[in-house]
Formats: C-alpha cells, structure tokens, sequence
C-alpha cells in the first residue's frame, strides 16, 4: 500500500470510510463481468454460471460470520441492510408492541431510520453514552418494557471505535422476555466496522439481524449482506421478482458480490500495530490532545483531539503531504461538528479538533511515524498562527 507521493509517502488511514480493494476481488469482479454476465435467474448456461458464484461468495461470506448460507441476503450495502433490518423488524412485530430502542451514537443509516419510525407511531427510545462513549447496561435495563419490539445496537462506532456489549444486551433481553413471558424482542447490530476487525462468529453475539458491508473489508461499494437467523421472519424490504429466496427483490450485482466473496476469503485479524505505535507517539510528542477512543475499543479506530487546532485544516494539510484521514463519519462529513462526539459531552473546542485514523492490516510502523512528524509540524504551525491572530 506504498506509493511516491511528491516525494513523500502516501499514507491511506480512513479505512473506516472505504478500503482499497483486494487485488483478488477486483479480478474476481472483472471475471464475473467478462465470462459469466448473465442474469442469474435465468436457466442457461450463462445464468447458471453467475448463479453459481453467487451461491459459491454467499458460501464463503456465511464462513466469515459462523452463518449458514441461507441466513445471509446480500444487499447494496450497509446502509441497506441497516434499513431493511430496522423497517423489516417494525412492520414484522408493530402489532405486538410500539417500543424500539437504539443509541444516541448510531450510524445516520440506522437513527434516521428511528427517526422515520418515530413518524409511524413507534415509542423509539434513544439511549444516551457515557464521555468515553460507552452504554450503561443499567440504563439499557430500565429502557425494555414488555411493549419493545426492536433494539438495534452497534458493536463498533465508526467514528470512536467503541465496542458495543452486544453479547450480554442480547442475554439481558432474552432474560427480560424470559421473566415477563413474552415474545424477545429482535435485535439486530451494525458490524460494518467490526467485521473483519474483530474475531466474532453471529452466534458470539446473539444478534438476530446483522449488517455488514464489502467495502469496508477490501472488496467493492455497492454491496453487502444481511444476516438473518434461522427462524427469525422479518418483512421484506424490497418487492419485486422474488431473488435472495424471495427476501430481496432485484438482479443481484454479480460482480460486487463475487468481489465480496473473494474478500471475505482473505480477511485476517490484525493486531494493527501501526495503531498503537500512532497512539503512543502523539501522546508523548504532541501536546494538548485527547484521546477520544476508549482504551478498549476496536484496534483499528483512533479519534483524536489536537486542541487549538480546526481538524478541516489539519485534513487539507496532512492531504498535500500525501496523508489521508477524516474528521468523523464518511455519511456526514458535511455536517458540522461530530453528532457522536457530541452525544459523548465534549466541548465545541475538542470536537473542531477532532481527527479520525483508520486503520487496515496493511498499514506499518513507518507509516505511522511518518504521520507523527506531519502532524507535529502542522499542529505547533497552526496553534501559532491561531494564537498570534487572537493576539490581534
């Protein structure tokens, strides 16, 4: 992942927004659309071939998650699978109660979808976090009423890496429903940013729907998956010729989803080094900053704090040094000012500050310090010139 950048490296750390595709999957893409472009629905030979990788990449994403192949529909997309969890679910059990409950540090794809249900006449419950953005069990507790239908968690924030306790939200509602002798409300979790960067199977988690996305584990935009366990019935979201067993409606994108099985079979856990090594540098050498990851968080998420600094121009500085990073959520970079970093309690001066690295398995050591010595002349460079301007 090296390249001359004038003169310099070039640094990619905003793989929570995208990752650069797996030489593997864009070969397994440009197969599927050179030798077998036929519509998989058909009954020719053509057909039978793209069907065939279908059903080999649906095979191989299912290993990924402990899943059987027939628990996972694939989708455009996280942000699809997140919609069609979520309004799937609600029209599935809205007869049974009006509670949903999420968190105030959701994926836009998934709070605007509450927001939306909100419209529709649910209760929604949106459950606040901690300065270090984690979840209080207890508050989760108090939030389940016998009238919940739906909680939908995430097991990683995409902008602060905090993990989720999905397992034991699952067990407190299974015990809830237990106890009160009803139907256990389904919950489903967002893992686009923990597949591939954390070790789970789906039963680790005891989720009843998850969403996962191909672009964010080396394969291409444009596709992802839903898992749905066996036994778990939820509406579907998409109406049309009847594909993914009738549950997702439209002509599957064999290339993507044949880019994503590729993928899917080469992800590897990494330790991501490099992280740590960024993390541990910056505290010691640059004054002034926080560190807005919790210590236990996904290894592969660093947001940080530089204060006296505007993250937006650090951005455009570290760009022309060939560096690549992000001020938060790919989805709302335009928005001003982190919506989760808000939900977390901090000031309008760490939140402008805020920088976010990513990282893959890809990423070294040297890269890292090589962002270090970027960023130590560039933060001491601009809190001078913002401090001389105040002087004025």
């Amino acid at each position: 992942m090296r390249a001359l950048f004038l003169g310099n490296m070039q640094v990619y750390l905003d793989n929570s927004a995208t990752t650069r595709p797996r030489q593997q999957a864009v070969k397994a893409a440009l197969e599927a659309m050179e030798s077998s472009y036929g519509n998989p629905s058909t009954l020719y030979r053509l057909g039978l071939d793209a069907e065939k990788i279908v059903k080999a990449a649906r095979k191989t994403v299912a290993a990924s998650l402990g899943a059987l192949p027939e628990e996972i529909f694939f989708t455009s997309g996280g942000t699809e699978s997140n919609n069609t969890a979520v309004f799937g679910a609600w029209e599935s059990r809205k007869k049974q109660g009006k509670r949903v409950i999420t968190t105030a540090v959701e994926h836009p794809s998934v709070l605007n979808c509450f927001e939306e249900l909100k419209r529709r006449g649910a209760d929604v419950v949106v459950l606040p976090v901690g300065r270090d953005g984690s979840l209080d069990l207890d508050v989760f507790r108090a939030a389940l009423t016998e009238d919940t239908v739906l909680v939908s968690v995430m097991h990683v924030n995409n902008e602060t890496g905090a993990i989720f306790p999905v397992r034991e939200i699952g067990r407190i509602i299974k015990e809830f429903a237990a106890q009160k002798g009803i139907a256990k409300p389904l919950l489903h979790t967002d893992c686009v940013q923990s597949y591939g960067k954390l070790q789970f199977k789906a039963a680790d988690l005891g989720a009843d729907l998850i969403s996962v996305s191909a672009h964010k584990v080396h394969g291409l935009k444009g596709t992802g998956a839903l898992y749905i366990k066996k036994g778990v019935h939820i509406q579907p979201f998409m109406l049309g010729g009847g594909q993914e067993s009738g549950f997702r409606s439209g002509t599957e994108n064999v290339p993507g989803i044949a880019a994503f099985g590729a993928a899917a079979g080469l992800l590897r856990i990494s330790d991501f080094a490099a992280r740590e090594h960024l993390k541990k540098r910056l505290t010691e050498e640059i004054p002034d900053i926080r560190i807005n990851s919790p210590e236990d968080g996904c290894p592969s998420v660093l947001n940080v704090s530089f204060l006296g600094c505007r993250a937006e121009v650090l951005l455009h500085m570290l760009e022309q040094d060939g560096i690549y990073v992000s001020t938060g959520s790919a989805c709302s970079s335009k928005d001003k000012g982190s919506r989760v970093l808000r939900a977390m309690g901090l000031s309008a001066e760490e939140i402008e500050g805020a920088v976010r690295f990513s990282f893959c398995a890809d990423n070294t050591v040297e890269e890292a310090d090589y962002v270090v010595e970027r960023l130590k002349a560039h933060t001491e460079g601009q809190r001078r010139l913002r401090s001389a301007f105040r002087r004025k």
